[in-house]
């Protein structure tokens, strides 16, 4: 299966299309699942949800939330997390959801995680965590590190879009073996380390394209500064 771990929705301040458009789009590039994962907000992901509930993907509820140190994608969660926390809180929370929590572009200026990671995975030992280690939307050189980390210390991985708009949805997902895997196989799969990375190309062109609609939707939001 083609997982696309990170998606964002008009949910959040700076996502471009609705929950339905985001779905109509992964459909459209073959994406077998994607998780809804809009800035600490999960409306956009119960959305997705409902309004994929007849449709060839699945869709799985999530969250991204700005914890102390960093970003924090919460896989299969459906509750709000307050932004701010420690990372371990963050961390910990998630899991209680029975959820995945990714490090989300752990390398990726300005918004890399600031704690360190080696730490955060010590602190964690038996919990679900990950670290993606492709996000489509940052320079590769930032998912290079992220990736040499993974290969260190034996860790389980992630990749995703960090689509803000149906053009580049499924430009980098996990493929997983096996089909019509439920939420928690998924979960699963990516703790084992069973997933490949893979990713599409992506021009210069669309991707300052993009960063312009996501400004666009920032400003309209009274966001351009978050």
């Amino acid at each position: 299966m083609k997982v696309d771990f990170h998606i964002h929705t008009n949910f959040s301040y700076d996502g471009v299309n609705s929950p339905q458009e985001i779905v109509e789009a992964a459909i459209s590039q073959e994406v077998d699942c994607l998780c809804i994962t809009d800035h600490n907000e999960t409306r956009g992901a119960i959305e997705a949800l409902r309004f994929a509930s007849a449709k060839p993907v699945l869709v799985i509820p999530g969250i991204e939330v700005r914890s102390r140190e960093g970003d924090i994608l919460g896989i299969n969660v459906r509750k709000l997390i307050p932004r701010g926390l420690p990372a371990s809180e963050v961390i910990k929370e998630i899991d209680r959801q029975g959820g995945l929590a990714v490090i989300a572009h752990p390398f990726a200026w300005p918004h890399q995680f600031k704690g360190d990671l080696k730490k955060t995975f010590k602190e964690s030992l038996g919990l679900s965590l990950a670290i993606e280690v492709f996000n489509a939307s940052v320079p590769n050189f930032f998912n290079e590190k992220a990736l040499n980390l993974v290969k260190e210390l034996n860790l389980p991985f992630t990749a995703g879009s960090d689509a803000h708009g149906t053009g580049f949805v499924g430009k980098a997902f996990l493929e997983l073996p096996g089909d019509n895997l439920s939420a928690e196989q998924i979960i699963e799969g990516v703790e084992k380390k069973r997933g490949e990375v893979k990713k599409g190309e992506i021009s210069l062109f669309v991707k300052l394209k993009w960063e312009a609609k996501r400004n666009i939707s920032k400003f309209k939001k009274g966001k351009l500064k978050v």
